[in-house]
């Protein structure tokens, strides 16, 4: 095994970190600012209100107490968004952002649908997919590995699990983008005006949608919405505006970190020709490198929490009501858990990351998301042995969700 890792940059202290006005290398490479503040404030207050953590520890402790560490955002959102927007409705009802009976519910109403089981099921199409856009990039041989394949994936595998008809999927990578901008930090308005203005596009599109495919259901169906329209626990159904946001929250959450997921472990494979070469010759180092990938460049990397009541976290009085900023990015590198953890490294083993978050806010979806990368970053370097960059990539101007925007490629035959 070849080892490689990246030079520190320098940082100043820890008191001028200020989430709301982050600089341009911050998003280029935050991982040595984490590093700064692990060291020196894990727990620190920030401008503005709130405290940021960033070690390993204390983010599994947050994590495994949902009922001191609440994941409800009525508090948060509202002088954000305003509480008469669609950005709020939207992100105060979906899944991820509820404490129970909500979040207990729909997790229920999803039932098995992204189980290993279900997912195995889902392994041929997915491959027949991945096929299918490879083969279209060696025709053209030019292509951006995220517009022509890292966002194409997840689009159309959500689409497929919701039922979505291939047609009517054109709008829905507009649309998740546009939501999800607006939980980054920093926001203006115009990013608040389109996040809105998506939601109502997507929720008009929801309510012709699901009342056709209510119609039209049969015994056999079986798909994501089907088993949401058809729940029923106790003498609870989902309200019709609790069905439609969390197929809006089953979009967003599979697709943009999906994209990233690939996007950032090929940029990163490119970057390490050594540890390329290491997996091309161990093909079956695939699931570690996937692990490695969503541990050293985490597709989401903050999350938050509130206290419920107060607390004290390494010695820091924290009250009640108070907002959490968790940094996965920072946890995923803390030395105490992770040897060498600036080194690429994709036999790591054990790898206990955080990319998915833990506790019963772990993602659901997480066996689809490997299950994608590993057939995607896969196929893709098995196909095209020479593949390489025809231009620098550009990495979208975001905190909260690591990723590319734009990553020009080219096959290399």
């Amino acid at each position: 095994m070849t080892e490689r890792t990246t030079e520190p940059m320098p940082t100043a202290s820890h008191e001028n970190f200020d989430l709301r006005d982050l600089p341009d290398s911050f998003y280029a490479d935050p991982y040595p600012v984490y590093r700064l503040l692990r060291e020196e404030a894990p727990v620190l207050e920030l401008p503005g209100g709130g405290y940021f953590i960033s070690n390993y520890e204390h983010l599994m402790h947050v994590y495994r107490d949902a009922r001191r560490f609440s994941s409800d955002k009525f508090t948060q959102f509202e002088p954000v968004f305003g509480e008469n927007s669609l950005l709020f409705e939207h992100h105060t009802t979906s899944l991820v952002f509820n404490d129970p009976p909500l979040h207990t519910n729909v997790r229920k109403a999803i039932g098995n649908a992204l189980s290993n089981r279900m997912v195995v099921e889902m392994k041929l199409g997915i491959e027949s997919l991945i096929d299918k856009l490879l083969d279209d990039i060696a025709d053209r041989k030019q292509f951006d590995l995220i517009a022509d394949f890292a966002s194409a994936i997840p689009i159309e595998i959500i689409g497929n699990m919701l039922a979505v008809p291939r047609a009517e999927r054109a709008p829905l990578r507009r649309w998740s983008l546009a939501i999800l901008s607006s939980l980054e930090v920093g926001l203006d308005q115009s990013r608040l005006d389109e996040g809105n203005r998506c939601v109502s596009e997507f929720l008009e599109y929801l309510r012709e949608f699901v009342s056709r495919r209510r119609s039209a259901m049969t015994a056999a169906d079986d798909d994501i919405l089907v088993r949401l329209l058809r729940w029923e626990s106790d003498g609870y159904r989902l309200t019709e505006s609790e069905l439609y946001h969390q197929c809006i929250f089953l979009l967003n959450a599979g697709h943009e970190t999906t994209t990233n997921l690939i996007g950032n472990g090929v940029e990163l494979l490119m970057r390490f020709p050594d540890v390329l070469g290491q997996l091309k010759k161990q093909p079956r180092l695939i699931d570690s490198a996937i692990e490695e990938v969503l541990r050293y460049e985490s597709s989401n990397q903050l999350g938050n929490r509130t206290t419920t009541e107060d607390i004290s976290i390494d010695g820091v009085q924290i009250p009640a009501d108070t907002v959490l900023t968790l940094c996965i990015g920072a946890a995923n590198r803390d030395p105490v858990v992770f040897d060498h953890p600036d080194v690429f490294n994709i036999e790591r083993n054990p790898n206990p990351h955080l990319a998915f978050g833990s506790g019963i806010h772990t993602c659901a979806g997480l066996n689809v998301a490997r299950l994608e990368g590993r057939i995607a970053i896969g196929k893709l370097i098995a196909r095209f042995p020479r593949l390489k960059f025809t231009g620098a990539g550009q990495r979208a101007h975001r905190a909260r969700f690591r990723g590319f925007k734009s990553l020009p490629m080219s096959t290399g035959e």
